[in-house]
């Protein structure tokens, strides 16, 4: 799909009815970025109603070799046109699929407690493909709730790292900790179709080393129903036990 009509061919996604100002909120974090070390990761304010980046932090220049005044200056549409052609049509079927879900399924109260994240492959200043996973959350929404700016934060990878297309959702819950809303893979799938989202949550926090006891507090649920959890896991992945799990998801946590 030629990166120009992206808008126009998801209109749905970008289309908004209002023009917010966080004037003041995006300084603060402009602040923030001089006292941050220059690290794999690098954060942008993105702003889809006018398909530009608010701010582009200096990590990208040591993430991928660009200068960040190419992505003030060009905005989205420049983004779009390095990111790899192949992946192109299955990153905006996730996208639409996260804002359709988003739309219909969240309440509006709960959108400001949303995290969203996908994948993709873009090309860096060397033009090699590298890996980039994307872990959005919205700032500001429009007049109808949908969120339009947000803080993205992304996290480079080696190339020779085989990473299946996936978005998911997670909403913060009354205890702190994410609830997983929506998981899709948008290519070959890599876990069984039958892992729930609530047992994505158990892994995620079985990688992360909390007991049983503790994951049952941050996901308000019974000890008991977390083992049952653990052991339903065990027997879809077909692996024999917890450490098996846990050393298989550190090498797949795009996957969680």
């Amino acid at each position: 799909m030629n990166d120009i009509n992206i808008k126009s061919a998801y209109h749905e996604i970008f289309k908004s009815y209002d023009n917010p100002s966080l004037e003041h909120h995006i300084n603060k974090i402009i602040e923030l970025d001089d006292y941050l070390p220059y690290s794999s990761t690098f954060f942008c304010i993105t702003n889809t109603q006018n398909l530009t980046f608010e701010y582009v932090s200096k990590n990208m220049r040591s993430c991928l070799g660009l200068d960040k005044s190419l992505f003030e200056e060009h905005g989205m549409r420049y983004f779009w046109s390095r990111m790899h052609p192949d992946d192109l049509e299955k990153w905006l079927q996730a996208l639409n699929s996260l804002m359709e879900f988003t739309l219909n399924e969240i309440p509006e109260g709960d959108r400001e407690k949303m995290t969203y994240t996908w994948n993709y492959r873009f090309k860096n200043a060397d033009d090699e493909y590298v890996n980039i996973i994307q872990n959005t959350s919205p700032l500001e929404f429009d007049t109808n709730n949908k969120p339009i700016i947000g803080l993205a934060h992304y996290t480079v990878l080696h190339p020779d790292i085989n990473l299946q297309i996936c978005a998911s959702a997670k909403r913060l819950n009354a205890h702190n900790e994410y609830d997983t809303m929506y998981f899709n893979n948008f290519s070959q799938k890599l876990i069984s179709d039958g892992i729930s989202n609530r047992e994505r949550d158990v892994i995620r926090l079985l990688v992360l080393n909390y007991s049983s006891k503790e994951i049952a507090e941050k996901l308000n649920i019974s000890p008991n129903t977390v083992d049952t959890h653990r052991r339903n896991i065990l027997k879809k992945l077909n692996i024999s036990s917890t450490g098996e799990l846990i050393g298989m998801m550190k090498l797949n946590q795009f996957l969680i």
